[in-house]
């Protein structure tokens, strides 16, 4: 065997650099891949309705059940029941409501005709007539209409009673209701809606009227509305109340009780207005002990 020459070593060299040359771009071929997609991500299943509904609460799982050697665990007993709470008191007000209900009242009006009233001759007076279960009072050509007691007067109590009444207002600004009334040997006027057409009171006391002695008061009067009117007289007080609500509460020991000149007609039992178109109705009496 020869030994190669340095033209066979250079032919050598040649054709490997060839064969590199060649070789290099289909090795950075292959390197230049496209990276694969990523991974689909797995579609969730929808959630079964057991797994919507929130877990019950520990307390709310089914307890299990004791061992035969076990006591159940007694029952809870329920808690003692709050005691009843007692029924307010009435207010005042209502309690006088309850004794215009009570027992002992006579009626003194029937609802169809005057009966033992007739019309007071005030002079100047306007129409009395009963309409629809009502006396009507209409409004006075001069100043006052009315209506006064013309049954016995022997049957009217002097002291410890009580009259009730509802009294409207149909037209104009005063008094509707001047309830003049017996006191022992006497008279007095219980008035309402009277000066200007709220005020409210006992005339007279010490020759004082109501607008003058310590019964006046003020009261917030509608017209064609109804009030509830109660008088209860004893021998050492006058007492009234509207609508339930005492609006009267006098001391008469030792006073001069009396009536204004203007009412005498109305006298030894009497309503009148003044001044106005008035309506009666539910007029009753009852003694008091």
């Amino acid at each position: 065997m020869r030994t190669p020459s340095i033209a066979d070593l250079r032919a050598i060299v040649w054709v490997l650099v060839a064969a590199v040359a060649l070789a290099a771009p289909l090795a950075l071929a292959g390197c230049e891949q496209k990276p694969a997609p990523p991974p689909e991500t797995p579609k969730t299943a929808p959630p079964t309705e057991a797994q919507e509904k929130p877990a019950a609460p520990a307390e709310e799982k089914e307890k299990p059940a004791p061992k035969p050697d076990e006591k159940a665990p007694p029952a809870e007993k329920d808690s003692p029941a709050a005691p009843a709470e007692k029924a307010p008191e009435k207010p005042a007000e209502e309690k006088a409501a309850a004794e215009d209900e009570g027992v002992g009242w006579e009626s003194v009006f029937d609802g169809k005709t005057l009966g033992q009233w007739k019309s007071t001759p005030f002079g100047g007076e306007g129409k009395v007539y009963v309409k629809d279960g009502q006396i009507i009072l209409e409004m006075a050509s001069a100043d006052l209409t009315g209506i006064t007691w013309a049954g016995k007067v022997e049957d009217l109590p002097k002291i410890d009673y009580e009259i009730s009444l509802e009294a409207m207002r149909a037209d104009g600004s005063d008094f509707f209701c001047g309830l003049t009334f017996p006191y022992k040997d006497s008279h007095a006027s219980l008035i309402c809606g009277g000066w200007g057409g709220g005020l409210v009171g006992i005339s007279s006391f010490d020759n004082m009227d109501a607008s003058q002695n310590e019964t006046s008061s003020f009261y917030q009067f509608e017209n064609n509305r109804w009030y509830r009117i109660r008088l209860r007289v004893t021998e050492g007080s006058m007492q009234a109340w509207i609508d339930g609500k005492r609006v009267v509460n006098a001391d008469v020991r030792d006073r001069k009780v009396g009536v204004r000149m203007e009412v005498d007609a109305s006298r030894p039992l009497g309503i009148a207005t003044w001044h106005t178109k008035g309506a009666l109705r539910n007029i009753k009496m009852r003694r008091v002990f």
